[in-house]
């Protein structure tokens, strides 16, 4: 759902240079690094279920921490910063991961 918000937005012409701040992205500003990882717990909770599969937790811990910490969020994040004057605002009032309702803006 968050491709198909955000390719709606940037197949519009007037939306050149915007944030997107509507649909998903009001609430995180990465509903598909949120939907990834909730995938990977997903599957881990299934396997976790043989002895086996306990071990199969590396996966998700691994993938959570590289997104919010290494190279999803804090990479996106530095480049919307330069070229996304109204990204600010955006970050002020957005959770960065979890979805969350929005913070007024102050």
């Amino acid at each position: 759902m968050g491709d198909a918000q955000l390719t709606a937005v940037r197949g519009n012409a007037a939306n050149a240079g915007k944030v997107l701040d509507t649909g998903l992205w009001r609430y995180t500003r990465h509903p598909n690094y949120f939907g990834d990882v909730c995938t990977w717990w997903g599957i881990w909770l299934v396997a976790a279920e043989t002895t086996a599969g306990l071990y199969s937790i590396i996966g998700p811990l691994i993938l959570t921490f590289l997104l919010t910490r290494v190279s999803g969020v804090p990479m996106l994040e530095h480049r919307l910063k330069k070229n996304r004057p109204d990204y600010e605002a955006y970050l002020r009032r957005t959770s960065s991961f979890i979805p969350w309702p929005p913070r007024r803006d102050q």
